[in-house]
């Protein structure tokens, strides 16, 4: 007989099934014993009956321990009280492997037992929806892209230079020279959207950021759309727009696991068209009139955005920083060179920044001034300038990072905890 995800119990209801799976919990009362039984899909009761099974398959249950893998065949009941509406009324039972005893119990355990231990606590119901619900949002990222003319482009993790700013760089050596892990694919992204016009890029990007706060982790997905012939109005519509299209997929696809995470929907239902929008200086008025003694000029951090964030129910763009702060390939207002074209998406509930992204610089002679004044290797960016040799345009993108999405909308506290196996400042294990 081939065997019945969990998930689809709900087409053999009275019929006979085979699930392979875990025991995730079980207690007995003397002629029955209830197992609960996850197969990855969910989880389903399962009842063994004296009598109703063979005596020995019947002892051999009372050997079971919590995560011990088994293969059960049973008739599918419908039972309201059941988490999956069904039950299986357990007509064989193989054990597979008895389980040791299991690490993670019913117990409180500290954060750091827990992330030495996160390849077993992911088997865990608030950890396993969290990576559901990142899974969906990333299918979600992809449709939306490729059903609107992006073309998926792979860009390197190694590279011969900086994106975001040399200091936190992870510098490996290179067959004898000098390659970093990529902080970013913008720059190569820039490449392929003269080629392809609009283009994205989507994988994992590094920052050596000595940063112990609940939002950094060193190792984190990113998506970056880049297009070309934009500007940075048309790239804010296109930020705005995915955001909506990743909650609204969320909620439709994911709503067993928002509840199982205890997640307030209504915050995320609310987040429709427009998003505000402000300037950073309009942002630095928020915060001294709030009792921050911000200068303007400076950079926001955690504290400042989550103060700017929690001013709104809905994620607030904050435009034209001080160029002073930005990457010398951000281009400058035309209006005020000292302005960037450059906009910051800070999410709501004090989550802060998931979305960074402008207009690029395209004018050859401008480039190559910046490049000096950023003390960057001239030779490690010809390529770069390349691109304003020929046919340059004016283009935009954006990079909107997945696990801090992940983190706000599964309105969890840490982002540690939006990520298969993260990396942190103190932690590379497991």
């Amino acid at each position: 007989m081939d065997f019945v995800y969990i998930k689809d119990v709900s087409k053999y209801s009275e019929k006979e099934i085979t699930i392979k799976g875990w025991l995730y919990n079980k207690r007995s009362s003397g002629k029955i014993h209830f197992l609960l039984i996850r197969d990855g899909t969910g989880i389903i009761q399962s009842v063994a009956v004296k009598g109703e099974i063979s005596e020995e398959e019947f002892q051999m249950c009372d050997k079971l321990t919590q995560e011990s893998s088994i293969i059960v065949s049973g008739v599918v009941r419908e039972d309201d009280r059941s988490p999956e509406g069904y039950e299986l009324s357990i007509k064989h039972i193989d054990i597979v492997h008895i389980s040791e005893p299991y690490p993670i119990t019913k117990k409180e355990h500290g954060v750091s037992f827990l992330m030495d231990h996160r390849h077993l606590w992911l088997r865990s119901k608030k950890q396993h929806a969290i990576l559901r619900i990142r899974a969906e949002a990333i299918k979600a990222i992809r449709d939306f892209f490729d059903n609107r003319g992006f073309t998926l482009i792979d860009t390197p993790i190694l590279t011969p230079s900086a994106c975001e700013g040399t200091t936190t760089l992870f510098e490996t050596d290179y067959f004898g020279e000098k390659a970093y892990l990529t902080q970013s694919g913008q720059l190569y992204n820039e490449a392929t959207c003269m080629a392809f016009g609009k283009v994205y890029c989507f994988g994992p990007t590094f920052r050596a950021e000595k940063s112990k706060t609940r939002r950094h982790v060193t190792e984190f997905w990113q998506v970056e759309p880049e297009i070309a012939y934009a500007d940075l109005e048309d790239i804010m519509g296109w930020a705005e727009n995915l955001i909506i299209y990743i909650i609204e997929r969320v909620l439709e696809k994911r709503k067993d696991d928002l509840k199982t995470i205890e997640r307030d929907t209504k915050l995320l239902e609310n987040i429709k068209s427009p998003f505000p929008r402000i300037t950073y200086t309009e942002a630095v008025d928020i915060l001294n009139k709030k009792g921050e003694k911000f200068k303007w000029g400076g950079d926001f951090g955690a504290s400042e955005e989550m103060i700017i964030s929690e001013s709104f129910d809905k994620p607030v763009h904050v435009t034209l920083f001080p160029s002073s702060i930005k990457a010398f390939y951000m281009k400058s207002s035309p209006e005020d060179e000292k302005l960037a074209l450059g906009v910051d998406i800070l999410a709501p509930e004090g989550y802060g920044e998931i979305v960074g992204g402008g207009q690029r610089e395209d004018n050859l002679e401008i480039l190559e001034k910046r490049i000096k004044e950023h003390n960057l290797p001239r030779k490690a960016f010809e390529w770069y300038l390349d691109l304003r040799r020929y046919g340059s345009v004016p283009h935009a993108g954006f990079g909107l990072g997945l696990d801090r999405t992940i983190t706000w909308i599964c309105g969890i506290h840490h982002i540690r905890e939006s990520i298969p196996f993260p990396r942190l400042l103190d932690r590379v294990y497991p």
